[in-house]
């Protein structure tokens, strides 16, 4: 009696993924249409003097392709406390600041390697996985109090020792440093 209706020829046969395709391609085209700055949110600029640059590979920055930090900036990240024994103190202190990988975090930090600088020159390559595996600290406190450069300070990058005897070791005192300047990601 009617004729059974035929689908046109360009209607194209259904496809599984189709929906999954396409939200995907909603997705990518939103994510190219918004500024690069945008997605990245950079960091705030230091208003003080700057007591730490990091740099190398690192995803969000404030100055270029690094990212410095001042007191305030380190100060207002979430802080972490511990009081160990080390090689250079007579008596167990109490090291405050935040913890490495928030501050990695933070900026958005990959690599293999973090390549440490102190004020003095020393220079040493740590495993990036450290900061992952053990609470290591940005300590811009010692014993509550700023530290100056002569007493190791601003920033003493240190293990907690006291923690894990694993980190009673030549290996981990020497990755501890202070009057810490730099980290570039590698």
């Amino acid at each position: 009696m009617f004729p059974k209706p035929s689908l046109p020829a360009a209607v194209p046969p259904i496809d599984p993924a189709r929906p999954v395709r396409r939200r995907f391609v909603l997705a990518a085209s939103i994510i190219l249409c918004v500024p690069t700055a945008a997605r990245a949110q950079a960091l705030p600029e230091p208003q003080g003097p700057v007591v730490l640059r990091l740099g190398g590979k690192i995803r969000r920055t404030n100055q270029g392709d690094h990212a410095d930090f001042d007191m305030a900036m380190l100060g207002s990240l979430p802080q972490r406390s511990f009081t160990t024994k080390t090689p250079w103190y007579a008596q167990p202190r109490k090291f405050t600041g935040p913890l490495l990988r928030d501050l990695f975090q933070l900026v958005g930090a990959q690599g293999q390697t973090m390549r440490v600088s102190a004020l003095n020159d020393y220079r040493i390559d740590i495993p990036f996985d450290d900061v992952m595996r053990f609470d290591v600290v940005l300590a811009c406190l010692l014993d509550d109090q700023p530290m100056t450069v002569r007493e190791k300070g601003p920033l003493f990058m240190i293990y907690p020792f006291d923690s894990n005897p694993l980190l009673r070791n030549a290996l981990y005192y020497s990755r501890s440093v202070w009057q810490l300047k730099a980290i570039d990601l590698l």
